[in-house]
Parts: C-alpha cells; structure tokens; sequence
C-alpha cells in the first residue's frame, strides 16, 4: 500500500490584531508542526482558530507557494470569529527557518528568565504572596504584565471596563471623587480592580499615581487561563480576591435592614460578598424577570436558597449571572433555619459558579 501523502505543510503564523478576543493577544504565535496545532504557552485550543488554520494550510503549494527566503510578502488572514476575532499573517515556512526559530525560541527563553528574575524576588516580598509555593508564583508572574507609571498620571479612569486589576510592587496611589477629593491610598503590597475580574463592572472612581510607581496588571484574559489551567493559582486568587472585597465592605459600611436596590447597579457578586463579608444574619429577597429568589444567611454563610426549580447552589450559580431586577435585604431568616447549617463554603460556590458563566460564554 502507498503512504498516504501528507496534506498539511508546516508553518508558522503571528497575531497582528485582536477584537475582544477571549484567548489570544497580538504577538501569540500559531505553530503548525506534523500536523498538530500549538499556541503560546498557557492558551487553551480554540476550534474556530484550529479549524480556520487546518483550510489554510491544507495546501501548501496554493496558500504559502509565493513565499520564499527572499520573500517578505504577507498573507492577513481572521479566524472567523465567535464573541470576538483575532488577525494573523503567515510568518515563515517552518522548513525554511528552523535556525531562525530556533534562535527566536532562545531569545524568547532567555527574555522570560529575565523577566523572573526582576519579579520574582520582588512578588516572594509581598505579603499577598507569602503563602502561595515558588513553582506558582512562577506561572503567576509570567501572566501578568508589569508598568511604571510615572507621578501624577492617572492610572485608572472612571469609567473604564473593568477587564483588570492591579497590584502595587512599590510607589503609591490615590483613588479620587469626581471633585478631586481623595477617598483613600494604595501602597505598596496592595490592589485594585478586584471586582472588576468578579463583576467585569466599571471603575466608579478615578486612579492617580501619588508618586513614580510600579504595579503589575492581571487582565481578565489570563484570569480566565488561570481559572481553566492553574487549580492552585485559581483558589488563591479567588481566595484573594474575596479577602479584598471583604476589606473593602467593611470599610465602606455594612449593609442594614431595609437596604433596597437593582442588580444594574449592584452586581449579585458585590452583593453577596457585601452580606457575607458583614457577617449578616438576614434575609435576601430578590424580584427577578423570571420569578422571585431569596437567599437566607447566618452570620454572613448561606444556609439555604431557593428561585424557580431551583434549590441550594444551584440558585447562587443563577444569581450570578443576573443583570436585572430587584432585591431587598431584611435581617433575621424564618425560625425553621435557626438550626441550619452552610449549603457549602461560600468561596467555593462564587468560584464553581463564575466558572459556569465562563463556560456558558465559551459554548
């Protein structure tokens, strides 16, 4: 019997442009080698990319046959599309510039090692990180993206997308009302943004630098990679996260009997951590599209939940999701759960269920 021929050629491909994609930034490279399809390190397959790069480099003789060594011709090409779309151009036939891939693979191994080098011992001095092992630590810091920003800059504008958050290696900062008043510090060891990786919600103030200062950047992008590849990054940084939101509760004030409201304008992220984090015995009561939900607490844990068909943690995973209707928080729950115990660990059910939010978007 013939060998069959092989119909995919090797080849190489770079992202020159992103639009809201959900995994992918400008710079990854697509490799194709022996059939098989890789991307940077730390990004999940996608099946629009993998499918669109099979019809691509199914013919080598028809998609890359004007490329030589002496070509410098570029091919643009779009992935197709699902909630967002990236752009990529062919870079070289692999066959042509193994030497130079190889050397480019070196230099960019000699620039991560580099680049652990200057964080590591920095993030190993943070309190935040004291508890978190070497190895991650390591896969933390080659997904965040690190900046200087120079003294009266503004760092955050209100209003801007909450797609990241910020940690403070050294310098200072100051969040700021609309008339220029300073509402509070962030120093050294310290974040922001946190709920913008919960809520994906709007900054509501403005940040300045104080002086020269130097941070590091999480985007929601490599939160989402950490939250499908790295279960021991994944607890700490929810764990994290969760501890913020927490501080910040109690420094603005707890919530109180009678407190009225619309999910537009409080997320069921905030107000869940809000009652918890206060430590509330009480009742939520929400007025949703769909039917009425209420979610009973003692002493700031669920002790049962109930909305539509649904019982327990299944109502915290549909919470979480909703953009609309109303809520009312009274204190006390009825004397049947005087005697109840949690539904589950409160941590663990806002993580299982913005994890499913995740993969509803995904699908």
């Amino acid at each position: 019997m013939d060998k069959k021929e092989d119909t995919f050629s090797d080849a190489i491909f770079i992202i020159v442009a992103e639009e809201s994609c959900p995994f992918y930034s400008v710079g990854d490279e697509i490799k194709v080698e022996s059939s098989g399809l890789t991307m940077s390190a730390y990004k999940p397959g996608c099946l629009y990319l993998a499918g669109k790069i099979a019809s691509i480099v199914a013919s080598k003789k028809e998609n890359f046959g004007a490329f030589s060594k002496v070509s410098v011709q570029k091919s643009r090409y779009d992935c197709g599309g699902c909630v967002g779309k990236i752009f990529f151009e062919h870079k070289r036939d692999k066959d042509f510039a193994t030497l130079q891939m190889k050397l480019l693979e070196e230099a960019e191994e000699i620039r991560r090692k580099k680049h652990l080098e200057r964080y590591f011992g920095v993030m190993r001095a943070l309190n935040l990180f004291k508890s978190l092992e070497d190895d991650s630590l390591r896969d933390l810091i080659m997904l965040l993206e690190f900046k200087s920003i120079p003294f009266g800059k503004v760092v955050v504008k209100k209003g801007t997308p909450g797609t990241n958050f910020f940690i403070i290696l050294r310098g200072l900062v100051e969040r700021k009302a609309d008339d220029g008043s300073q509402l509070a510090e962030i120093g050294e060891g310290e974040m922001f943004g946190e709920m913008s990786l919960l809520s994906t919600e709007p900054f509501v103030h403005s940040i300045f630098s104080v002086k020269t200062t130097q941070m590091a950047v999480l985007s929601i992008k490599n939160f989402k990679a950490i939250l499908k590849k790295f279960p021991v990054l994944q607890m700490f940084l929810f764990k994290l996260l969760v501890d913020q939101a927490q501080k910040v509760a109690l420094k603005s004030g707890e919530i109180s009997s009678g407190m009225t409201g619309e999910l537009s304008e409080v997320s069921p992220v905030d107000l869940l951590q809000l009652i918890n984090s206060s430590r509330k015995t009480g009742t939520l009561d929400l007025a949703l599209d769909k039917g009425r939900g209420m979610v009973f607490f003692k002493e700031g844990e669920i002790v049962y939940a109930r909305y539509l068909e649904f019982r327990g943690k299944h109502v915290i995973y549909e919470l979480l999701g909703m953009r609309s209707g109303h809520f009312s928080y009274t204190r006390g729950v009825p004397d049947v759960l005087d005697k109840a115990q949690p539904i589950g660990g409160f941590m663990g059910m806002m993580m299982e269920g913005l994890q499913r939010i995740d993969e509803k978007k995904d699908s």
